[in-house]
């Protein structure tokens, strides 16, 4: 199966993990990118671009650039895919987590009759109603139920 993996860049560490677990099960999976270009064109990591962006307040700075260059990207990927795995785990307290970009991800994949796979079961947020009403496959950290 062609899968599209979503989540926060904060689990990029697990997302690379779980890409290399579905590989070895005979998916093939993209991921969000590993590296972004900085205001000087020069490399930098997924991780470094998301501490800077946590940081940044200016509406006008280079990181909002690549944060709209990185959302067409990804949806790019949702539409490649036959299903999306949303990886959640737990953030800013709240076990299971579901932020904003990755329920977009979510209404993306749900838009375009895609299989919407959660890692772990839904969380309670603002958003828990509309996560149900896109009937996503639970998976409970069970690889081998995506098909």
């Amino acid at each position: 199966m062609k899968i599209t993996i979503c989540g926060s860049i904060a689990f990029f560490g697990q997302m690379l993990k779980i890409k290399n677990d579905l590989e070895k099960l005979g998916h093939q999976v993209k991921l969000p990118p590993t590296t972004v270009k900085d205001d000087k064109n020069k490399t930098i990591t997924v991780e470094k671009y998301y501490q800077l962006r946590k940081q940044e307040k200016n509406p006008n700075s280079w990181i909002w650039d690549e944060k709209t260059k990185a959302i067409k990207d990804h949806f790019k990927k949702i539409e490649w895919a036959e299903a999306v795995l949303i990886l959640n785990y737990k953030k800013k307290n709240t076990p299971n987590y579901i932020g904003a970009n990755t329920f977009l991800e979510m209404g993306l994949a749900f838009h375009f009759d895609k299989k919407i796979f959660l890692l772990n079961s839904i969380p309670e947020m603002s958003c828990t109603e509309e996560v149900l009403g896109m009937q996503p496959l639970i998976i409970n950290n069970n690889l081998t139920l995506i098909k």
